[in-house]
């Protein structure tokens, strides 16, 4: 009886280890499978993310940050100087460095806490006045990734490799030009089968080529933009727009703001109100057949609307315009949320401020923020994340009932102006500071 009991005893136990090592097995493929699926939600795979407006589709995020922000969840270092801000696809982070005065694209793995998986070099490094390094976000498409240097270097990669498939030169290969000495600051558009860009030549001010090959599709003419401003490409990144019935190009240059058509360049419209001599920055807000841009430098903001002008053709009329005084963003751009803008304002400065998109009347305007300089601004979950220049992060909710501060915390080791980009999503919040890369945990 005791015999059998035993054998019984050793069965049960053996079909007890079984049955534990398969539900290991399960649960670790569900967890692999979780993390697969996890990992492929994370898509930021440009300038300002899926629809280049800085707005993060993330939920579930911190309401408020306890004293000294929230948690570090891992830093990444030796990616060099720069401005860049970073793009996330293929479970990998792309952004760029100057390293021993040359300029490289670099890839990170997003799942071993920043880990280097390639690093490639595109051109030279350095310029900028001072300010040495890349300022482009590299562009995800599929299995490539398209980037320019601050001297005009453009460059597709094979996203695994690093591999260059093709390269041009904005200046030499199009006689592209910047408005002024700080260098190419553009992150290049994908729109179907096209890469287009700014080399700001007065031939070829906004090209659009074949993204497999480099191969020119169009190149872009413009004449006379208006006296405000200056000649060349400017800091800012093209964004599309159906405005008037028509898809097109909208890019702020050293003239303004100017709008070619998708399907020839042809030169639709243009608006020099809005330029500066120094420097035009920010990306421009497309919300239908409406355009809102800002700049520094004693400029001010401006909205205007698109109407069909018959036979593929589009008028463009000023809604408003805003002296500097009442608004200027000088850079760090601004976020459209349920028809309020929300960013900083001021030449240099990140001064909270909440105006209505289609009137321009301003809703609050908070003066001093919670750090000082400029401020580089992304939304998520109600809430907007300003980092200043000098390396404070703020949490701020996005309600037109007045400026609520939800929490604040410094950036360690900032020793050059805090200026890239920050970005929310996959429940992190990601800040490039120069040769590093800070994850931060923001999920509730």
């Amino acid at each position: 009886m005791i015999r059998f009991a035993a054998i019984g005893l050793r069965t049960w136990t053996a079909n007890l280890v079984l049955f534990s090592a398969l539900f290991a097995a399960a649960s670790y493929g569900n967890a692999a499978e979780r993390a697969s699926v996890d990992r492929a939600s994370v898509e930021w795979p440009q300038w300002r993310g899926p629809k280049r407006d800085g707005i993060s589709t993330d939920t579930g995020l911190l309401k408020a940050w306890l004293d000294g922000g929230p948690k570090l969840a891992w830093k990444a270092t030796g990616l060099g100087e720069g401005f860049s801000s970073i793009s996330i696809s293929h479970g990998r982070i792309f952004t760029m460095g100057d390293r021993d005065g040359e300029q490289y694209v670099i890839a990170l793995s997003l799942d071993e806490n920043g880990k280097e998986l390639w690093a490639t070099k595109i051109g030279k490094g350095g310029g900028g006045d001072g300010y040495p390094g890349p300022r482009c976000t590299p562009t995800v498409d599929g299995d490539h990734l398209y980037a320019i240097g601050i001297h005009g270097a453009l460059a597709c990669l094979e996203v695994d490799s690093g591999d260059i498939v093709w390269q041009k030169d904005l200046k030499k290969d199009f006689g592209g030009r910047m408005m002024s000495g700080w260098g190419y600051s553009e992150s290049p558009l994908v729109d179907g089968e096209k890469l287009v860009c700014t080399p700001g030549a007065k031939d070829a001010a906004v090209v659009a080529l074949d993204k497999s090959n480099g191969d020119v599709i169009w190149k872009a003419s413009v004449g006379d933009l208006g006296e405000k401003g200056r000649d060349g490409a400017a800091y800012s990144s093209i964004i599309v727009s159906h405005g008037g019935g028509v898809k097109q190009y909208v890019q702020l240059m050293g003239r303004g703001l100017v709008s070619f058509r998708a399907d020839d360049g042809e030169l639709l419209w243009n608006y020099n109100r809005i330029a500066n001599g120094t420097a035009s920055i920010p990306t421009p807000i497309v919300d239908g057949d409406y355009v809102f841009s800002s700049t520094g430098y004693g400029a001010g903001a401006a909205l205007v609307e698109l109407s069909s002008a018959g036979g593929n053709n589009v008028d463009a009329k000023e809604v408003y315009f805003l002296e500097a005084r009442t608004l200027q963003n000088h850079h760090g751009g601004m976020v459209l949320v349920d028809g309020y803008l929300y960013g900083g304002n001021g030449h240099n400065q990140g001064y909270p401020v909440c105006v209505e998109f289609k009137t321009g009347k301003i809703a609050w305007n908070q003066g001093r923020g919670a750090g000082t300089g400029s401020a580089a601004i992304g939304y998520a979950d109600g809430h907007v994340y300003f980092r200043y220049q000098n390396g404070v992060v703020a949490l701020v909710e996005a309600t037109t009932e007045g400026y609520k501060l939800k929490g604040k915390f410094q950036i360690p080791d900032v020793k050059n102006p805090s200026w890239p980009h920050p970005v929310i999503v996959g429940g992190k919040l990601y800040l490039r500071e120069q040769d590093a890369l800070l994850c931060y945990d923001v999920s509730e």
